[in-house]
């Protein structure tokens, strides 16, 4: 990938050659449903997700049914794709704990996702555990996993705001993400779970983030629920990040945020990106049609644009 370099003259000067994208909607987006969708939903969609091109697809969660009875078949799930023939993925899952991780061992998962809030009244309503306590809890979950060969991911909650505590100051998400770093996190998400960013405050955060975390350990979580995802990603790649998260169709939001509506659109992303001549190896129109499946499956109409819109020629 190239590094951001910046021309007065042209405002396009820090596009890169290429980004990563990280699929969130099978597990961030599904848990958020009212309605549990059927274990051949969620394959339908992970297929359709994959034949697309998406290659990093978090698919689901090893936590307690009580507590997100939508993501109830995880085992389930996992040894049904384990057991079909699929394309080189990266299929990961979230692990809140220890017992979450020995499941994902059970199920040959490669890579899992370790999560906390910034914020200690959602993490509260979010895990029933203080930022301390989660923090702790990752050592019996972040260095076993390393140890049995997996990457673990971090993700860092209500960055740009909380709907209980309102702003957060960006050293208390960034000395978080700092921990779980050390922790053996190859990467941390900053997460704006209610969308309540802006550019000016995006540049503020991801710039004191990289002041203290490698440009390739931060990747951006930005929800829509303002409409300013696009707009705050914009910064993110002038800054020179590479990696973003996305649900098809817009799919998502958060069960403990009132208020939060879905993540930014895998596919209004990937317009954006293919029309700034940025390369994801995701086939936009292959793209669309996941989206369409997503919203057959939850039987909902979904928030993304282009799904709906149609793709236009990306000619200048």
């Amino acid at each position: 990938m190239s590094t951001p370099s910046h021309n007065a003259s042209d405002p396009l000067a820090f596009v890169p050659d290429r980004v990563s994208l990280y699929e969130v909607s099978p597990r961030d987006g599904l848990q958020n449903e009212s309605a549990t969708v059927p274990l051949s939903g969620k394959v339908r969609l992970i297929d359709a997700l994959v034949a697309a091109g998406l290659e990093r697809i978090e698919i689901t969660s090893f936590v307690s049914p009580k507590w997100i009875p939508q993501l109830a078949d995880a085992d389930e799930l996992t040894k049904t794709l384990r057991e079909r023939a699929m394309p080189p993925v990266t299929l990961s899952a979230l692990c809140p704990n220890s017992k979450g991780l020995e499941r994902a061992k059970k199920a040959n998962i490669k890579e899992i996702a370790v999560f906390v809030s910034a914020s200690e009244t959602h993490n509260k309503k979010n895990i029933n555990k203080t930022i301390d306590e989660s923090l702790a809890a990752f050592e019996q979950t972040i260095g076993p996993a390393r140890e049995a060969g997996m990457r673990v991911r971090g993700y860092v909650s209500t960055v740009w705001g909380c709907p209980y505590e309102g702003d957060i100051l960006p050293e208390r998400s960034i000395a978080i993400a700092k921990k779980l770093f050390d922790m053996g996190c190859y990467q941390i998400s900053f997460g704006d779970t209610i969308g309540a960013g802006t550019p000016k405050r995006t540049r503020e955060i991801i710039k004191r983030a990289l002041g203290v975390l490698p440009l390739s350990a931060i990747a951006m979580h930005m929800h829509d629920t303002r409409g300013t995802a696009l707009a705050n990603i914009v910064v993110g790649l002038e800054l020179g990040i590479r990696h973003f998260d996305a649900a098809v169709g817009g799919l998502g939001g958060c069960p403990y945020a009132p208020g939060a509506a879905g993540n930014v659109a895998t596919e209004d992303l990937v317009y954006m990106l293919h029309g700034m001549g940025i390369g994801t190896g995701i086939d936009l129109e292959r793209l669309v049609e996941a989206a369409r499946a997503a919203e057959s499956i939850v039987g909902r109409a979904l928030p993304g644009k282009v799904h709906r819109a149609g793709i236009r020629s990306l000619r200048a």
